[in-house]
């Protein structure tokens, strides 16, 4: 078992990070199977998952070490050892990239330059080209920062209508009736947390994230309650969505997102028809 050089040990991140970052290693931990893992039955385990000495000995590091760093101390990995944390904890590469990041440090793929780029007149006629499915586009943040009319129709909300810092996904969710009760999906609230975590991650003591998560925790109790019970991080994916309209009753729909170039975190929505069902809830939403 290798033990961390004393260089390795010297002042980390800044102490919320260090308690964030501890409470994702303890979170990871305590989710890991033993048995899946091959770990031999030693003794009876009072706690769920796996003990630190097992994740110490999975990483090559030292069971004093890894105590500390998962208890917020201020030690300092380096890149190397944190990769093998994160191999030891069977991290995803997200979950991998936001350990990287709570730790302040680069992760291992190549980092992107964030670029301003605000909505061109040739980015409205895409999303209006693409009617009747409903498109719209999101910043990292979750903002709506533009949308076509289907996209309108489809949530019952109007958005050039509602205060700019209000078209945000989560907060719409939180606030906002009508845009909640179209959503079937289960976990709704619990895959924002794990998005938000995620995204936030590289927006640490950013007054305007900062500003953001202290909206979303005054809307919802419950928001900020599964924020700090929860520690997982997810990033935003394709999936079925289940919508529940006053006039068409439940359909579901394909939910796509593409990109920008250049890539600047902000992303395109789509939504497409999965069966006749919901053509034909398209086809309505075009007319109406």
């Amino acid at each position: 078992m290798t033990t961390i050089p004393q260089r390795e040990m010297t002042l980390a991140a800044p102490d919320d990070g260090r308690k964030q970052l501890g409470a994702f290693l303890r979170a990871r931990r305590e989710s890991l199977d033993p048995q899946r893992l091959g770990l031999p039955r030693v003794g009876q385990r009072r706690t769920p998952g796996l003990r630190r000495e097992e994740v110490a000995m999975l990483a090559d590091v030292g069971v004093t070490w890894y105590t500390w760093l998962e208890q917020g101390r201020e030690v300092n990995p380096s890149a190397a050892v944190l990769v093998g944390v994160a191999n030891a904890l069977q991290c995803s590469p997200l979950e991998t990239r936001h350990l990287f990041v709570l730790a302040g440090l680069t992760p291992p793929e190549a980092t992107q330059v964030t670029v301003c780029e605000g909505i061109s007149p040739g980015t409205r006629r895409m999303l209006d080209s693409l009617m009747p499915q409903p498109a719209s586009i999101q910043n990292p943040g979750f903002d709506i920062v533009a949308w076509n009319d289907s996209f309108c129709r489809l949530m019952g909300i109007d958005f050039a209508t509602i205060p700019e810092e209000d078209r945000n996904c989560i907060y719409l969710y939180l606030t906002n009736e009508t845009w909640r009760s179209r959503i079937e999906n289960r976990d709704v609230l619990a895959t924002f947390v794990s998005y938000f975590r995620a995204a936030m991650a590289e927006h640490r003591g950013d007054p305007l994230w900062e500003n953001k998560l202290a909206r979303f925790f005054a809307a919802s109790a419950e928001f900020e309650s599964l924020w700090h019970q929860r520690y997982e991080v997810r990033g935003v994916e394709n999936q079925v969505k289940h919508f529940n309209h006053p006039q068409l009753g439940r359909f579901s729909l394909q939910q796509m997102y593409w990109y920008s170039a250049p890539r600047n975190g902000s992303r395109l929505l789509v939504y497409l028809p999965m069966d006749e069902t919901g053509e034909q809830a398209l086809a309505w939403l075009d007319k109406h």
